[in-house]
């Protein structure tokens, strides 16, 4: 009874079964052989043919694909079905959504259909038309691709050590360059911290050793920390960037006050040396200087300006070097450490002006441009670019307002607030009281022009160059003209070396031309 309502018939019902069905026992014995035999044959254990009916492994994989095929055809027409019923009918939401605007844009385009044969459907015609279009484009743009010049990658080469070097008050070794006048005879002493991927060999790039004679001028370029031949620093900051500066100056026997030019990502440092030592600073002139991007002090229309500028790429790095700069290494090892000396364009994923393009294919800027990008890369590390890179959109424990010359009272009430009013005996000049020139290129990709109009306004007592047409690299590399005319500015008239009977004088001179005008704009003659 159990097993009835369990569902499963008892052999009593199995037997009923049988009887219902016409079988009937007349109580002779019952031949199990036979049954046996017949079982046996069409199960296929027996001898014989019956082996012959075993199907090969082959047969059984080829029965799986096909009936494999025909259930994902019929999952296919089921799909089909089911989209055609929700979808495609008349009642559906999406064919009630675009019912309207479709049959606008049919009635406009309806004067197509006359180009078509009468015999022609529009409705199965154009979209076989469009589906052929897409086809020809997409072997347009295979075969453009292909025939498209690869450019040949150079290979980076090693160079033995050859760079003097000095060392600091930590025990670090720092490796620099000098160019112009000797120390004994300089008039004025130039400082240039270099920019990312680049090396105490870049300097000013191509500045004439005449020009530097006339002028007085003393130029020291070295490698920062980690970078060509210079030790690493295993704490680097923007503190300890500007004190190797000040080491380096004294190292060398710079006494005065020495002038500070900063390029590009270089002035990064420059910045940092203008904050924590600016007693020892006579002056800071920048070319195409670059800012923290997250500066918190830009506007929104200035943030928004500077990076509409720049390529996805770029920005993601940027991003990368804020958030995860450990993740840096993967595309710098895929780059410029990889052992091949791509495109300038390609590694800093930019596209140039004209005037760019044309400064950047010179064979003398190749190079140039090659030679110091392996001095740079030579200790084969990546972690040197990743601190210069997390240095620059890091929070750098100032900002550019900071600069701004203002007069600051000392007030510790209502009283004191009123006498200064009057006096300015309680009152002090903070921010930087140094000249500040700054040259910007208005056809920059790198360093938009948005970025000097943010310090325009926050330094108003900088001096602004802003130069029509001109790039990020066409006004600093290799022209004698801009050269001159930045030596000018900074300097003032050439007066030449020291003479031995001379009497050393200070390198801010008091025929120094005056600055403080917030807007100018030059242009190469």
């Amino acid at each position: 009874m159990e097993e009835m309502r369990r569902g499963v018939p008892t052999w009593q019902d199995e037997l009923a079964s049988l009887m219902d069905g016409g079988v009937q026992y007349d109580g002779s014995p019952i031949d199990l052989t036979a049954d046996t035999e017949s079982r046996s044959k069409s199960s296929g254990f027996g001898s014989g043919s019956g082996s012959e009916s075993v199907e090969s492994l082959k047969d059984q994989v080829t029965g799986f694909m096909k009936s494999w095929g025909e259930m994902l055809m019929d999952l296919a027409i089921g799909c089909k079905d089911v989209v055609q019923q929700m979808v495609v009918t008349e009642d559906s939401f999406v064919v009630r959504k675009l019912r309207k605007p479709a049959a606008k844009v049919s009635k406009k385009l309806s004067f197509l259909n006359d180009y078509l044969p009468e015999d022609r459907d529009p409705v199965h015609a154009w979209p076989v038309i469009f589906f052929v279009f897409l086809l020809a484009l997409t072997a347009l743009s295979f075969s453009s691709d292909h025939d498209r010049s690869v450019p040949v990658l150079k290979k980076i080469r090693l160079h033995p050590t050859s760079a003097s070097r000095v060392q600091l008050p930590d025990g670090r070794y720092l490796a620099y360059q000098e160019l112009g006048v000797s120390a004994d005879r300089a008039r004025h002493s130039l400082i240039v911290p270099h920019s990312f991927l680049s090396s105490r060999l870049a300097g000013i790039p191509g500045v004439k050793e005449s020009l530097l004679k006339d002028y007085g001028v003393r130029l020291v370029s070295y490698d920062l920390p980690g970078f060509g031949e210079s030790d690493p620093h295993r704490a680097r900051n923007l503190s300890s960037s500007a004190s190797d500066m000040i080491d380096l100056a004294a190292a060398l026997g710079i006494g005065d006050k020495f002038w500070l030019l900063g390029y590009s990502s270089g002035s990064v440092h420059a910045w940092a040396a203008m904050r924590y030592f600016p007693d020892q600073i006579a002056g800071v002139a920048m070319v195409a200087p670059m800012i923290n991007p997250y500066e918190p002090s830009m506007t929104k229309e200035e943030t928004a300006k500077t990076w509409e500028q720049w390529q996805r790429k770029r920005k993601f790095m940027y991003f990368l070097a804020r958030r995860w700069p450990s993740l840096l290494p993967f595309s710098y090892r895929r780059s410029f450490l990889s052992g091949n000396l791509e495109p300038l364009d390609k590694w800093m994923s930019m596209s140039l002006g004209e005037k760019d393009k044309l400064v950047t294919t010179d064979p003398v800027f190749e190079d140039l441009y090659q030679r110091n990008v392996e001095e740079s890369v030579c200790q084969g590390t990546a972690k040197p670019f990743v601190e210069e890179a997390a240095l620059q959109v890091s929070n750098w424990g100032f900002s550019l307002p900071e600069f701004h010359m203002q007069k600051k009272c000392r007030t510790n009430g209502v009283l004191s607030w009123l006498m200064s009013m009057y006096s300015e005996s309680e009152c002090e000049l903070i921010g930087f009281r140094k000249p500040i020139h700054v040259w910007q290129g208005m056809d920059d990709r790198v360093t938009p022009p948005s970025v000097a109009d943010y310090i325009s306004r926050v330094i108003p007592e900088a001096t602004v160059h802003r130069l029509p047409n001109e790039g990020h690299f066409s006004y600093f590399y290799f022209c004698d003209e801009c050269h001159k005319q930045i030596f000018s500015a900074i300097f003032g008239e050439p007066r030449g070396p020291v003479e031995l009977s001379e009497q050393r004088t200070e390198t801010h001179n008091p025929d120094q031309p005056k600055t403080g005008l917030s807007d100018t704009s030059t242009t190469k003659e």
